[in-house]
């Protein structure tokens, strides 16, 4: 038996909505008037009919636009390498989406209330005599709202978008949802950080992937000072090009800072993508520590330390040397 298609289910509702109404319409007249008394159960059926037709017509519209929405979304190719307009179109669907939702639902209630007798004019009444009421209610809903525009702030500016890398309150991660009310980072170790969305808006944080992917990743070493400087640097570049992590733009290493007994090196290496420049800098890490053990193990860290023997001249501290040697070793 064939299957009917999934997205037929979300027109569902406001068929039965609207075959509801068409019932009451239908059958109400048949009812007996002995049953009914002076109870007008035929302009009592016609209101209702007429809020399930509004709420069905509603929920049509909704669902129709929502459904072009989502399949514009499976469309896009958020799998690409180079995926920066694909996340574009998704943040902007997808925040628009759901405000459009919200948006729609609140229009059919209002619809399907102006249909009933009085409650337009109790409704207009009351926000005529509730005005400090409904300051009250503003201020209560401003975080609400407040995150709402923020919704539509980031829908069209894009200071996120969906699957982008960022750096939130010390916490590495990418972009997994954006709802209309917050956004949920998921973090390199899978965790999930929800933030408000007025938080983008209001509070600075790291965007890695703002303009495209691609994102340089920085390797340091301690090494001694004897460490080959030249020897490293064209060993990282061999290093980089027997990775396929590497995306063959940069690739440099310098000595950043001296200390007393050792010096810095940081190497810097370019990536499509931040996972891969994580992968790449734990590659060339690794790589260089085991050219620098099996090559030059001179310049591995080590502690340097001066001796000084008062009251002994320099013959007596050769002798003293040379006797040590004989014997295989210094006394214990």
């Amino acid at each position: 038996m064939k299957r009917r298609p999934r997205w037929l289910k979300r027109f569902r509702p406001p068929t039965l909505f609207a075959l509801a109404g068409i019932a009451l319409l239908v059958g109400t007249p048949y009812v007996p008037e002995e049953y009914l008394g002076d109870f007008d159960l035929v302009g009592l059926a016609k209101i209702a009919a007429n809020v399930l037709f509004v709420i069905a017509i509603g929920w049509l519209i909704a669902t129709i636009v929502d459904a072009l929405v989502k399949r514009r979304l499976a469309n896009l190719h958020l799998d690409a390498e180079d995926n920066l307009e694909a996340r574009k179109s998704a943040t902007r669907l997808d925040v628009v989406r759901r405000i459009w939702i919200v948006t729609a639902g609140v229009v059919t209630l209002a619809a399907a209330l102006t249909v009933i007798p009085g409650v337009k004019q109790i409704g207009v009444s009351l926000f005529a005599s509730a005005g400090i009421a409904g300051i009250a209610i503003g201020l209560a809903a401003r975080p609400v709202l407040s995150n709402v525009i923020a919704g539509l702030q980031i829908a069209f500016t894009q200071p996120i978008r969906i699957d982008d890398a960022v750096v939130v309150e010390g916490e590495w991660g990418w972009i997994e949802e954006i709802s209309l009310f917050y956004v949920v980072i998921r973090i390199w170790d899978w965790r999930r950080l929800v933030v408000p969305l007025s938080y983008f808006i209001q509070q600075p944080f790291q965007n890695w992937t703002r303009k495209n992917a691609s994102i340089l990743g920085s390797i340091f070493w301690t090494v001694d000072y004897k460490a080959p400087v030249q020897k490293m640097r064209e060993k990282l570049e061999d290093i980089c090009k027997e990775s396929d992590l590497w995306d063959r733009n940069v690739v440099n290493l310098q000595v950043t800072e001296s200390q007393g007994t050792y010096i810095t090196i940081r190497a810097l290496a370019s990536a499509s993508t931040s996972p891969k420049a994580w992968d790449l800098r734990c590659f060339i890490r690794e790589k260089m520590i085991e050219w620098l053990q099996a090559e030059h193990p001179e310049a591995l860290p080590r502690l340097r330390a001066d001796t000084d023997i008062k009251g002994m001249n320099p013959e007596d501290m050769r002798d003293m040397a040379a006797s040590a040697s004989q014997r295989g070793g210094p006394e214990s």
